[in-house]
């Protein structure tokens, strides 16, 4: 489903998550990446959370930053995204985190609408800033 959510985003060519490394973030000596499924049946999984903590210096506590929500197509607007980010902000509360966040492609107007419809709030005035690839090496001394 990982890179279902890639055709979606129109970036296929982008993903390349094997099993093997979704299984070792997800369950290996020390966990950095979380994630939650919901069932659309018992058995069939319909869509997906993947989370991570970030922390809040200005509130002192930590917070999830959402990587990837996904629901399948034949499934949306059943209420199992709704589910997933209820989730997330009961984990959020229940745990003392300060937020959960999560970026939005510009020209993905349903997500947009439902999660404004949710509460949620963007954040315009923020701009993402990302190193990757031979920028990164640069950055970093060895490119």
């Amino acid at each position: 489903m990982v890179f279902d959510l890639a055709v979606y985003e129109k970036a296929p060519e982008l993903c390349h998550l094997t099993d093997e490394q979704l299984h070792a973030a997800l369950f290996g000596p020390a966990p950095a990446l979380f994630g939650l499924v919901a069932e659309s049946e018992p058995g069939r999984v319909g869509g997906f959370a993947l989370w991570f903590l970030n922390f809040s210096t200005w509130e002192g506590v930590h917070g999830i930053y959402l990587e990837d929500l996904y629901v399948r197509p034949e499934l949306r607007g059943s209420g199992l995204g709704k589910a997933l980010l209820v989730r997330l902000a009961q984990i959020a509360v229940e745990r003392g985190y300060a937020r959960v966040e999560w970026s939005v492609l510009d020209w993905n107007t349903p997500s947009i609408d439902f999660y404004r419809g949710l509460g949620a709030v963007s954040m315009d005035e923020w701009t993402t800033f990302r190193l990757t690839g031979p920028a990164l090496r640069t950055a970093a001394g060895t490119g």
